[in-house]
């Protein structure tokens, strides 16, 4: 299967696109978000990287054909699981934060938590493709990420918001001007993952105490999330603040705990040489 055939695309406005991987069916399909900008254009997550993604980016033209655009596609992973970063190693310029570089240096699928069926794949991208032999290849990432950061591209600019919890190198990239926030699996329309390997708790609680911040002093209008719809202020408020309701309490813990544990025995499974 051709990449174009494998992805599809919507233009959203003012050099912003949403990418979807047409044929993984599934709940941890993540969206993929490109923007343009003037001097440097970015793609925000990078799916599973069984087709090429530039690939299909260069044939719809998504990039126009400015001669004077010097600078490499940039790719960001909002964290280091292999349904954001398994398109990474694609391409030339690659960021993460700080705390996932190692795991994705080292093709540490434990880490990346990959977790793949064939019944999530309607269409197989290639002939004999089976989904348990899919591993999340090892990248050296050229833009380590910290707090604060800020990504120029040229007439918007992109900083990033470190929001462990769900992983601990999760981060949010926040268009200021716009008052647009690319939130990755920190938060997204469903119910947030916190029993993950590295996923913690007390750091999730303390980022989405930043998120209901981010909304109080009205600095976010929109949400483009890791997975499912785009929504608002109002949702992502309130969706933050659930969340802290809810963390502290005997019946969440519990839950937390018992799928971490079924979590970490599944994928040790299943990525028996990963590093962990």
């Amino acid at each position: 299967m051709s990449a174009v055939d494998w992805y599809a695309h919507k233009s959203l406005g003012d050099g912003l696109f949403w990418i979807q991987e047409r044929f993984f069916q599934s709940e941890n399909r993540a969206n993929i978000w490109l923007l343009r900008g003037s001097h440097q254009d970015v793609v925000i997550d990078t799916g599973l990287g069984l087709r090429s993604l530039p690939d299909y980016i260069d044939a719809n033209g998504l990039l126009g054909k400015d001669p004077q655009r010097k600078n490499p596609l940039l790719a960001i992973a909002t964290h280091a699981h292999f349904d954001h970063s398994g398109g990474l190693h694609q391409f030339q310029q690659v960021g993460v934060h700080s705390a996932e570089v190692d795991a994705l240096a080292n093709g540490d699928n434990f880490e990346t938590v990959t977790w793949l069926s064939d019944r999530e794949i309607a269409e197989s991208p290639s002939p004999g493709w089976r989904a348990r032999h899919y591993r999340v290849k090892a990248v050296q990432p050229t833009h380590i990420l910290q707090e604060g950061d800020v990504i120029n591209l040229g007439d918007r600019q992109l900083t990033v918001l470190h929001m462990p919890g769900h992983s601990r190198g999760s981060i949010c990239l926040h268009d200021r001007d716009n008052k647009l926030l690319f939130s990755g699996d920190v938060v997204y329309d469903g119910a947030m993952i916190d029993w993950l390997p590295y996923s913690r708790v007390s750091d999730y609680v303390s980022s989405c105490e930043r998120l209901v911040g981010l909304v109080d002093s009205e600095e976010v209008d929109q949400v483009l999330p890791g997975h499912y719809n785009t929504f608002g202020a109002k949702r992502l408020h309130r969706l933050a603040t659930t969340y802290i309701t809810r963390a502290g309490t005997c019946p969440a813990k519990f839950s937390t705990f018992a799928w971490r544990t079924l979590a970490g025995v599944a994928l040790r499974a299943f990525n028996p040489r990963s590093v962990c």
